[in-house]
């Protein structure tokens, strides 16, 4: 099911042992925009210190009373390395993150998550032999690949969304597939320019990033975007959605891929 990225703010983590924190903002890799971190507000219990958690020790989500169950103690969290979140997050930081926890990296495979396409084996449906096939698709060892950066869900937030021939909006938040912590779209508020209405944009269709200049260059074009299907926020998103905004575009569906 896809969940909006700000509507996890402020969700409580547990660990086997009591409560880690709250969830205040997450960092995903700029290659395959896939959450690979949530930063976790630790308040007075380790001293105002904040800490990364992966979605690998993500075990149960309760949507109702806002919490996150990891399997992990609060004395391995207390004790994981530590990394300043004001700061980039490195790849010698992961290193030491994922050795510390014993987690195999994503970057150490041709999945996803690595050796999965879930953060951790059980978290996914069973898949058949020719889906795990399909789904045998990233190329870490890429030179291309070999360092992607880690982004601030905060800080890409308000990043204007620049078409083909203009600008469209910004972006307002995320939807992220809660199984394989993939972003699935950024939804795009248009108000400055299509007054009302929010639409969808997926990040497969994103040509480039500037950075510096928090802006996103897609390839689809204004009356495209300003006659594509409306986003509800208040409706969950159903395949018969995706299909018809994706036929809309005559772009392929990720499950397709």
């Amino acid at each position: 099911m896809l969940r909006s990225m700000k509507h996890l703010d402020g969700f409580a983590i547990g660990a086997t042992d009591g409560d880690i924190g709250t969830v205040r903002e997450f960092y995903f890799d700029d290659v395959s925009y896939t959450v690979r971190y949530a930063v976790v507000d630790t308040g007075n219990w380790l001293g105002e210190r904040k800490v990364l958690l992966s979605p690998i020790a993500f075990r149960a989500m309760d949507w109702e009373h806002k919490r996150i169950t990891a399997a992990l103690t609060k004395d391995q969290v207390e004790k994981s390395p530590d990394i300043d979140t004001q700061k980039p997050v490195s790849r010698q930081h992961e290193i030491a993150y994922y050795g510390y926890y014993g987690y195999t990296p994503y970057w150490a495979g041709s999945y996803l998550w690595g050796a999965f396409p879930y953060p951790y084996p059980a978290a996914g449906p069973v898949l058949s032999a020719e889906e795990l096939e399909r789904e045998r698709r990233w190329n870490w060892e890429s030179k291309d690949w070999q360092d992607p950066h880690l982004r601030s869900s905060l800080a890409v937030t308000g990043y204007h969304i620049q078409a083909t021939d203009g600008d469209i909006g910004h972006v307002e938040d995320f939807l992220v597939d809660d199984r394989s912590w993939a972003i699935r779209y950024m939804i795009v508020d248009t108000t400055n320019w299509w007054p009302g209405k929010k639409v969808l944009v997926s990040p497969a269709w994103i040509e480039r990033v500037d950075w510096a200049e928090a802006k996103v260059h897609v390839d689809v074009g204004r009356e495209q975007i300003r006659t594509s299907p409306e986003y509800d926020p208040a409706r969950p998103i159903e395949r018969a959605y995706e299909t018809r905004l994706h036929g809309h575009y005559a772009k392929p569906g990720y499950w397709n891929k």
